[in-house]
């Protein structure tokens, strides 16, 4: 499904990836070969800065709003020269900013581009998943890091998957606004920049204790520039293209070396192989390049000229065309487990309250308008509509949508659908979605505020099923009664299911207020065939 809710019948011809970071905005646009494999038509790059404000990153200034959509409405245009679908993720300096929603707004409306604000787990994943199309490292042991403008993003992983992964705020925009504002280094301001990011470091080292690599990989243009740097300093001929590359700890102190001795921007513009529009900015990256190589022992990086962009464009593939989505659900599967079970007690009522959802769904989602896709998202609201119990039990379900909402463990789902998931979980008791009550719904699509009410009013009949907490309701079968419909209750045993059939009326109000028809329940007798529940 598109980040804006719409589903493609067809894989396209030609899909545009747009990574809009806080340095630049990047777009390839790939005629699509086959559901795993493409093929590059065409690149397009500007350095829009849109984390170039003072701070740290909270608030995105309006001329960089503006630099930022222009670049989209050239992207669009671009990409519409291909027949191209457009799949756009944005990074850092709009995830973190508290104004985010004006640019997204402005980015639809004037450029048409949907954007999904990924987490920094996830866009981990997606570099990943892009550095695994350009080196063969796919069987190797994996650690990968990507300095940024905003975040660093480091990964362990091997074969696809994730091992561990952690987005960090730090970035060449950012430890240069910090330690070399308007590009100047000062006395003490390297050192001061390192101890920093080590500090920042530390939590990441510690978590991935014991993890081990076969090969190291540095992606996105501080790591590249840099390995430039260090072939143009050797007197060596730069290759047109650096994937493959190999740059080694000793070769980037000594690029270091070199930039930190140039006290100003103008000085370093003079440095063999430097890249022009990063002169200002390239010791700040550079620097959190080298303090993550020591931190986790890296002692040589092989540069990947993938990277998110790229991984954008495979995940967005799979997902038009519907291949590898299999893959795609045990991966979404595995991280919504991850979730529930660092933050829910009772996760057994969680996994009861999921089937029974589900088995909701399959009875009557298809006359609430509800599809395949919102199958997933309903499973996945209902095992995590009680993690907001992790903070406190008085308005946990508002908390459930804070967690979920907040988690980087959601790995990939997309920003629309992390949205409707924490706001089916938030729907999940007290008061219904109301447009002139609750802001956050009201923000939605109309499209989607109708998927939310159906999903929330299945989810409070599922959790209602199970208010002993015990699993005694088996499975559900539908029946009319007249022009009602009739829920049958089949209990796992002979037990009395009296409890659930006066919870389940009692919490049926927004399904039946969706499906514009009264709703009654009845515990099935014990002797009926309960072979239906498949």
């Amino acid at each position: 499904m598109h980040p804006s809710g719409v589903e493609f019948a067809a894989t396209p011809n030609a899909i545009a990836a747009i990574d809009i970071g806080t340095n630049s905005v990047h777009m390839v646009v790939a005629r699509v070969v086959s559901p795993e494999r493409f093929e590059v038509l065409t690149r397009h790059k500007e350095m829009v800065r849109l984390g170039s404000g003072v701070g740290d990153m909270v608030h995105l200034e309006a001329d960089a709003v503006d630099r930022g959509v222009a670049a989209l409405r050239r992207c669009q245009e671009i990409a519409r020269g291909y027949d191209a679908e457009v799949w756009a993720v944005a990074t850092s300096a709009v995830r973190e900013a508290a104004n985010r929603d004006v640019f997204l707004r402005r980015a639809y409306e004037e450029s048409g581009v949907s954007i999904n604000v990924i987490s920094g787990v996830e866009e981990a994943r997606l570099i990943q998943l892009g550095i695994l199309q350009s080196l063969p490292v796919y069987d190797k042991r994996l650690f990968m890091v990507d300095v940024g403008g905003g975040s660093t993003e480091v990964l362990f992983g091997q074969q696809g998957d994730v091992r561990y992964a952690r987005s960090l705020k730090l970035g060449s925009l950012r430890m240069s606004h910090r330690f070399f504002p308007g590009g100047v280094v000062e006395d003490d301001a390297v050192e001061e920049c390192r101890q920093f990011i080590r500090s920042r470091l530390a939590a990441a080292v510690h978590e991935a204790q014991g993890l081990v690599h076969d090969v190291a990989v540095a992606s996105s243009g501080t790591a590249e520039s840099i390995a430039v740097m260090a072939l143009a300093r050797r007197g060596d001929e730069v290759p047109s293209d650096m994937n493959g590359q190999q740059l080694s700890r000793k070769a980037l102190g000594k690029v270091i070396a070199g930039l930190a001795r140039a006290r100003t921007t103008e000085e370093r513009l003079e440095l063999p192989g430097i890249d022009a529009s990063r002169a200002d900015i390239l010791l700040g990256g550079a620097l959190v390049l080298e303090q993550v190589c020591d931190a986790f022992g890296v002692e040589q990086l092989t540069i990947s000229d993938y990277a998110l962009r790229e991984g954008v464009l495979l995940d967005a593939l799979r997902r038009f065309s519907g291949s590898g989505l299999h893959h795609l659900s045990d991966l979404r599967k595995a991280s919504v487990m991850h979730l529930l079970e660092a933050c829910d007690d009772d996760p057994e009522h969680a996994l009861t309250v999921a089937r029974l959802a589900l088995q909701l769904h399959d009875l009557i989602g298809e006359r609430l308008g509800l599809g395949a896709d919102d199958r997933e998202l309903l499973e996945a609201a209902a095992l995590l509509s009680n993690v907001g119990l992790f903070i406190s039990h008085s308005a946990h379900h508002k908390h459930s949508y804070y967690v979920i909402r907040n988690s980087e463990h959601l790995t990939g789902f997309t920003d629309n659908e992390i949205e409707l998931i924490a706001q089916v979980a938030r729907y999940h008791r007290k008061s219904a979605p109301s447009e002139e009550k609750h802001p956050l719904f009201a923000a939605l699509r109309s499209g989607d505020r109708a998927r939310v009410r159906a999903m929330a009013g299945l989810l409070r009949v599922a959790i209602a099923l199970d208010r002993n907490h015990d699993g005694g309701v088996g499975f559900v079968t539908a029946d009319h009664d007249g022009d009602d419909l009739l829920l049958r209750l089949h209990p796992v045993d002979d037990r009395d299911l009296e409890l659930e059939v006066f919870s389940a009326s009692d919490r049926v109000g927004l399904l039946e207020s969706v499906l514009g028809t009264r709703v009654c329940f009845a515990a099935a007798e014990v002797h009926e065939d309960d072979s239906a529940s498949g």
